[in-house]
This record gives C-alpha cells, sequence and structure tokens, in this order.
C-alpha cells in the first residue's frame, strides 16, 4: 500500500470517528436533552458548551492523532537516512534495510541497494585489478633492478653509461615503491592486511626513526630535534608503525628548506600517545589541508621544490594509523612550522 492510500485512509478514518463523536454530542445536547424536558439553558449556551467542552478536545484528538499518524508513516525515511549514513568507501556491504510495506520508500530502498551493488562491484572491480596488476609489476621490476644494479657493478663502465643506468635504477625504485604502496593500500581495501597487536614501546621505535631522520636531513642541513620522547607502549605491528614513522619523517626532511628544522616530539596524551612531527617547510595552502591524504595528491609545494614522490606516502600514513585505532592530522604551529600530529591509543586503554 502507498502511503499517499495510507494516509489517506487514516486521516479519513479519524475525521469519520470525530465526525460520529460530534454527531452524538450534539444530539445530546441538543435533543436528547430538550425532549428529556433538562434543557435549562438557551440555544447561544448550548453551542458555546459544545464548542467549548466537545470541539476544542475533538480538534486536540486530531491535531494529536495526525502527528503520530506522520510520525509512523514517515519513520521509514528516518531508517532510510541512517542508513544511508552508515555507507561509506570502507562499508560499501552495507544494505538500507526494507519495512516490507512495499510502498514508495521501500522502492527507494531497493533502488538504493541496488545502486550500492553496482557501486561495490565497481570498486571492487578496481581494487582486483590494482592487485594483479601491482602483483604482476612487481617480478619486471625486481628483473630491472637487478639487471641495472649488475651492469653498474662493472667497473669498466663508461661514465656516461654509468650515469645512465643510476638514472634508469632510480626511476625503477620509485616504481618499485609506487607498486608496493599501491598493493598495500588495495589489500587493506580489501581486508586481506593482517596487522600484529604485539605491545611496542614506540619511544624506542621513534629514537630509531630519529637516526633515519639525522641521515635524511644531512643532505640538506637540517637540524633535528627532539624536545620530548617520552616512554609510551602501544599495541600494534611494528613493521608498519615503523613504515609510518618513516614516511612522515621523509616528508618533513623533503619538504622542507636548506638549513632548516626538523622536530620531533612524544609524549602522552590522556590515554593515547602523541607524536609530532614538524618542519620549518612552506606552508601548506589552507583549502590543500584536506588532500594532504588523498591518493596521488601532491600539493604547489612538491611542484615548486622539485621533491620526487608517489603522493601516496601520507595517504598509507593514514590507512596504518586508522588500522591502528589512531588518526593523524595536519595543522600549524604558532612559530610558522608545518606539524603532523599523530594519536595512538596506549597499550591497555
Amino acid at each position: 500500500m502507498s502511503i499517499r492510500t495510507r494516509l489517506t485512509l487514516w486521516y479519513a478514518g479519524m475525521l469519520f470517528g470525530s465526525l460520529l463523536l460530534m454527531g452524538g454530542l450534539l444530539h445530546y445536547e441538543l435533543v436528547g436533552e430538550y425532549e428529556r424536558g433538562l434543557a435549562q439553558e438557551s440555544p447561544r449556551e448550548k453551542i458555546a458548551d459544545v464548542l467549548f467542552f466537545y470541539w476544542l478536545p475533538t480538534v486536540l484528538v486530531l491535531v494529536l492523532g495526525g502527528s503520530w499518524f506522520m510520525r509512523r508513516a514517515l519513520r521509514p525515511i528516518e531508517t532510510l537516512r541512517a542508513g544511508a549514513e552508515r555507507v561509506h568507501a570502507g562499508n560499501l556491504a552495507e544494505r538500507i534495510p526494507l519495512s516490507g510495506r512495499g510502498d514508495e520508500l521501500d522502492r527507494l530502498a531497493e533502488v538504493f541497494n541496488e545502486m550500492l551493488a553496482r557501486v561495490e562491484a565497481g570498486v571492487a572491480s578496481v581494487r582486483d585489478f590494482t592487485l594483479h596488476a601491482s602483483h604482476e609489476l612487481k617480478t619486471p621490476l625486481t628483473i630491472l633492478s637487478a639487471q641495472a644494479e649488475a651492469a653498474l657493478a662493472e667497473p669498466a663502465l663508461p661514465p656516461d653509461q654509468r650515469e645512465l643506468l643510476e638514472s634508469q635504477l632510480e626511476e625503477v625504485r620509485r616504481l618499485a615503491a609506487l607498486v608496493d604502496a599501491l598493493s598495500l593500500l588495495a589489500k587493506a581495501d580489501a581486508g586481506l592486511v593482517r596487522l600484529a597487536q604485539d605491545p611496542i614501546a614506540l619511544d624506542q621505535l621513534v629514537r630509531e626513526v630519529i637516526a633515519d631522520a639525522e641521515v635524511l636531513a644531512t643532505p640538506q642541513g637540517l637540524t633535528v630535534e627532539c624536545p620530548a620522547c617520552k616512554p609510551v607502549t602501544v599495541r600494534g605491528d611494528r613493521d608498519r608503525l615503523r613504515q609510518l614513522l618513516l614516511n612522515l619523517v621523509d616528508n618533513a626532511a623533503k619538504y622542507n628548506v636548506p638549513g632548516g628544522t626538523l622536530r620531533i616530539a612524544l609524549r602522552r596524551a590522556g590515554s593515547a600517545a602523541e607524536l609530532r612531527i614538524a618542519n620549518t617547510g612552506p606552508a601548506i595552502p589552507a583549502a590543500a589541508l584536506p588532500r594532504v591524504f588523498d591518493r596521488f595528491y601532491r600539493g604547489d609545494n612538491a611542484h615548486a621544490l622539485r621533491v620526487d614522490g608517489t603522493g601516496l606516502g601520507l595517504c598509507l600514513v593514514r590507512r596504518i594509523a586508522a588500522s591502528h585505532g589512531g588518526d593523524i592530522t595536519l595543522a600549524f604551529t604558532p612559530d610558522g612550522m608545518t606539524e603532523a600530529t599523530l594519536r595512538l591509543p596506549l597499550a591497555g586503554s
């Protein structure tokens, strides 16, 4: 039954009942009492009594009953809204429940569910293609890298050919890193990545990464500062967390100015470990901040500074942080530095 038909029948029933009630009360007041000789009020007073004691309550019942009927009739819309809000890129299997009435909202929910099924199939197709393509590309890239390294090992190699091979080897390694990142993201989207849940001394891991940061900072003469590295323990996968930290430090070093500063600080913040990594590089435009974690996004700074990259580093960082129950944000400090803040829940919290 359609919503229009159901509402029409409900209101017709309420109106018919109200008319019967009013008719009965009017007959009692104006006819019944008169025939029994009980009428002592003038017709005008009778009409006033009927309007005040019977008409107003009837109107109140109609308003309240109509409101209740409208809420009941439109309740499936709230269900549809709540179901639609639960749908996101990582939850395309969600479906809108049907009320079973077969009305317009049920048909709308069916169309929405069919659309979700098509979107889910399309996303799965792209994910499978990425997984298969990245798998097939790994072997030839490994072979090309090994061949270039073997050729570079020849002592009699002319300088011009050596320079060409070094450039080719760098590009092959960049492509291999891109393929690995795409493969990891596709597996994470498919739920195929299984992370360890071991207790990890995050402060020790940060100290290891600081040593790597000093190596990355040397070519540009950057100063690496660590004002705080408090002992904190989190649960997670050590290799993935190290990858996350190295990506952040690498970005902070690449998007910096010669002779600048790279600052790393680890503290407790309530029930979370809070890691802040800041640099003195050019400020990211405010309009670009919401997009820096998108796949393949590279802002104007990357082109202005001629920084090599794949545009997947920060996307991987956000994915790894989310898989550990954490989050990451970018902001500007009062002293003009660009700062990434990583928060991870403490072990046992």
